[in-house]
């Protein structure tokens, strides 16, 4: 990962390709922001899953989806390993009065173990972990 990486939630993937959502003006307008200083965006095949599956019943945008992760050269794939799918169990045993989603977790331990601090989200989970610039 290159300093300046973003994590890239679901929450923010769908408000930037879905014209309907509240957030998706703003979504549109700090992705040419963060372009223009070259960040690249991270995300996980569990934030892939949200993200598509919240377009099942669109297909041109479910398509979108799975071009943006595939050919769009500033968002790369994190593979999830074992380790990162243990961390996000206990993260959540010990956070149990946190409602964070098993999705959220794992994006907490992946950006620990990758050293990212800065993450695309208008989820407030993510603000309520702490410790991070959200970009939204």
């Amino acid at each position: 990962m290159k300093r300046g990486d973003a994590l890239l939630d679901a929450s923010f993937w769908i408000a930037l390709r879905d014209p309907r959502e509240p957030w998706h003006t703003r979504a549109r307008a700090r992705v040419q922001e963060l372009l223009a200083q070259r960040v690249r965006f991270i995300f996980t095949a569990f934030i892939l899953a949200e993200t598509h599956a919240y377009f099942s019943r669109s297909p041109r945008i479910r398509t979108q989806i799975l071009d943006d992760a595939e050919h769009n050269p500033v968002m790369l794939h994190e593979p999830v390993s074992t380790a990162d799918q243990a961390g996000a169990i206990q993260l959540l045993r010990q956070q149990a009065d946190k409602s964070y989603s098993f999705c959220d977790a794992l994006s907490f331990c992946i950006m620990q173990r990758l050293g990212l601090t800065r993450v695309a989200t208008f989820d407030a989970h993510f603000r309520q972990f702490g410790g991070l610039q959200i970009i939204e």
